[in-house]
């Protein structure tokens, strides 16, 4: 007995769809109208293999939303009575107009099949479609048609036979619509799925979706529900949010993203087009994402965004370290002089923590030049520029989006490695996500740079340790995929979206998004690291001296000279005997080739291990307690003046620079460690990670230094 097989055919008008229905069906088809309306419905059947087939003639529309009655029937039919398989009919000579439909079908969760029809036109035309990457790409069997001429129609079957019978290997794919649709999305479903019987007939995501582009009919359907008042409420706030983000309805958001993602498909797998393009963003993109122009263009726009960031912040910096100044000599005068709770408010909170403070408008500018270029929808072409560089060293297209979010913290990036299906590109992009320069370290390269470069130099030396961080990620990313992860890369589709104006609302929303996880860290993760560094450089609290300094000071009240220096010694003697300096002596041979000749620098760069802003923190701490030279105030100072024992400097350009680069690269922070282990769901990894980014740091960091000297450079 012949099994039964209802096929759905669907496509844009005028893409050859009843040309495929009549060399699919023939005689056997007959003309009726959809109940209750006008629009016609046209059946036919037909034998195939062992199946009797059904195929049912779908209205010609351009979408599935509710906007004409074409529409509304064509959608009805593919939710309320579920045909085995839906086979989008695309013209293939208008490929990215055509594909919308798909996009809806793929949202829709529908077993589906594009027919990839006129390919002769289309190869006429000068196109050639990479069959098997846009397949893969679209996660959906792909098969070339010219309905005229019958060629594809058996292949057609076959591959529509092989999906009902579970044959094909596709994975799944979604459009993206940005991390804030995509956030809104989530929301909304976590209130749909509270009525079950609801999600049991129609797919959670595609409803999120379309109250979100206030589909009428769905909003019908949706009053049905027991949870209606709850479900309305949370799209309200939903719709707000993001209109308030973008300035424009999401309906319009959503459309964008959808013919984002086509056009991000088209650019992977159509080698060459004599389609014309008028939109205004295809014209800034023949230059953005120029194969010859568009890598030069994102580094110098890079470069320029790290030029901003250090010149608008210098006027904000110097008032955070007025107020910290103010606040330190306030908080002394109050509190016992001499005590330990003076020394730990002064100088370990308010000299560790401050120091950690003074960089937040340069970090919260940062944000914001990011967020423009985000926002703008810039940042989706560099991934797209990227993305040909990923491709040739093994990496997943998906890498680059979370090795961009890594510049603001590894945290969140490396949870957005969860996008990449693939076991092996999401491990290698774990591991060398860490060597992003992180938010974090930017504290650590403006204490230096302020301190021993010129500030023509600042923007130049700040941009080169983040190209430098890219191209150790590219190198080790190379390494693991050719020797510890083999295999090809998998497909990706990096979505375009159209060019946008930033709203004010927007970027300071995501300003404060990113910039609130640093406050967050100073004022958690920071400040106990810094209370820390305080025990350790103050413990034990009264050590054996070598000299009774307390005698010798009144001996000498009077002399200020010899009372300070006095001071200075008992205060280092301090610093050696304590906990921290025992800590420093005993790791700090492990520094020395690469020019770190400072035990403080070993304790900061230990203390780095819990947040890498730590790093200031500890010096801050350090040198504040040690420090009573009245002209040198500020930490930058302190450093500048540190000598060794024969009185030559203990800091140059070099050895700050040398300093910066193993930061960047050396062990993730304790946190970043934590997530690793949640994500990999093994201590092997982390492990791994924590061994092998601080052995790289210190290759890098000494080939600097050796190399520097080796050149003259040393100073």
């Amino acid at each position: 007995m012949a099994k039964k097989l209802t096929i759905a055919l669907a496509g844009n008008p005028n893409s050859g769809k009843t040309t495929v229905f009549n060399a699919l069906t023939g005689a056997h088809q007959h003309v009726g109208n959809y109940p209750g309306v006008t629009v016609e419905k046209k059946e036919g059947t037909l034998k195939y293999r062992d199946y009797e087939i059904n195929v049912v003639d779908l209205p010609g529309t351009y979408s599935l939303t509710a906007y004409s009655i074409d529409e509304i029937v064509a959608r009805n039919f593919v939710v309320e009575e579920k045909p085995d398989v839906i086979i989008d009919i695309v013209d293939a000579s208008n490929l990215e107009r055509n594909l919308y439909l798909a996009t809806q079908f793929m949202e829709l969760g529908v077993p589906l099949v594009i027919a990839l029809n006129m390919s002769d036109l289309a190869e006429r035309q000068g196109l050639k479609i990479d069959r098997d990457n846009l397949s893969a790409l679209l996660g959906t069997p792909i098969v070339f048609t010219v309905a005229t001429k019958r060629k594809g129609i058996n292949e057609l079957l076959d591959e529509a036979i092989r999906l009902v019978e579970g044959k094909v290997k596709l994975r799944r794919t979604t459009v993206s619509y940005g991390k804030e649709v995509q956030e809104e999305i989530r929301k909304i479903e976590e209130t749909l799925i509270k009525d079950k019987r609801l999600i049991e007939k129609y797919p959670s995501r595609w409803l999120a979706v379309k109250l979100l582009e206030n589909d009428s009919e769905v909003t019908k359907r949706i009053k049905e529900s027991p949870y209606f008042d709850e479900i309305s409420a949370a799209v309200e706030r939903s719709v707000a949010h993001l209109k308030g983000i973008f300035g424009d309805e999401p309906e319009n958001i959503i459309a964008e993203g959808r013919y984002g993602f086509i056009s991000g498909v088209c650019s992977e797998t159509v080698r060459r087009t004599y389609e014309i393009h008028h939109t205004i963003s295809d014209r800034i993109d023949k230059v953005l994402i120029n194969r010859i122009l568009g890598l030069p263009i994102f580094l110098g726009l890079m470069w320029l965004v790290f030029k901003f960031t250090f010149k608008a912040s210098e006027p904000l910096v110097g008032w955070v370290e007025a107020l910290q100044e103010w606040l330190g000599n306030l908080l002394e005068g109050i509190l016992p002089e001499g005590s330990a709770i003076q020394s730990l408010v002064v100088d370990g909170i308010v000299g560790g923590v401050g120091s950690v403070l003074t960089f937040v408008p340069i970090i919260f500018l940062l944000f914001l030049a990011m967020s423009v270029l985000e926002d703008s929808g810039y940042m989706a072409r560099a991934a797209f520029v990227m993305d040909r560089l990923m491709h040739k060293i093994g990496l997943h297209g998906r890498s680059f989006i979370p090795m961009l979010l890594g510049f603001g913290c590894n945290l969140p990036a490396i949870m957005a490695t969860r996008t990449i299906e693939d076991r092996r590109d999401r491990l290698v992009t774990i591991l060398v996500n860490p060597f992003m320069s992180c938010g974090a370290r930017l504290p650590v390269y403006t204490l230096f740079i302020g301190a021993f470069f010129a500030e023509r130099m600042a923007g130049t030396i700040l941009f080169s340790l983040y190209i430098l961080g890219i191209l150790v990620a590219i190198l080790m990313a190379k390494i693991f995929r050719k020797y510890l992860f083999k295999g090809p890369a998998a497909p990706f589709v990096m979505e375009l979206p159209p060019y946008r104006l930033p709203t004010l609302k927007g970027l300071l929303i995501h300003m404060w998004e990113r910039g609130s996880v640093y406050l967050k860290k100073a004022g958690t993760i920071i400040f106990a690291g810094c209370v820390l560094v305080w025990f350790l450089s103050n413990f034990p609290w009264n050590p054996k001296y070598s000299k009774d300094y307390e005698v010798l000071i009144k001996q000498t009240e009077g002399n200020e000279e010899v009372v300070s220096q006095l001071e200075n010694e008992r205060a280092f003697e301090k610093l050696e005997k304590s906990y921290a300096g025992r800590l420093g002596r005993t790791i700090a041979p492990i520094f020395k080739p690469l020019g770190f000749n400072d035990w403080k620098i070993s304790v900061g760069l230990f203390g780095g291990f819990i947040a890498k802003e730590i790093v200031v923190g500890t010096l801050g701490t350090l040198h504040s307690i040690g420090e009573a030279d009245e002209e040198s105030e500020t930490l930058r100072q302190a450093l500048q003046n540190e000598k060794r024992s024969d009185g030559s400097k203990l800091y140059n350009p070099l050895v700050a620079f040398s300093l910066m680069v193993f930061v960047l690269l050396y062990i993730p922070c304790v946190a970043s460690i934590a997530v690793i282990k949640r994500e990999t769901n093994s201590w092997k990894w982390p492990i791994f990670a924590a061994f092998y980014t601080t052995a790289v740091a210190w290759i890098v960091a000494f080939i600097v230094y050796q190399g520097g000297r080796f050149f003259g450079l040393g100073g």
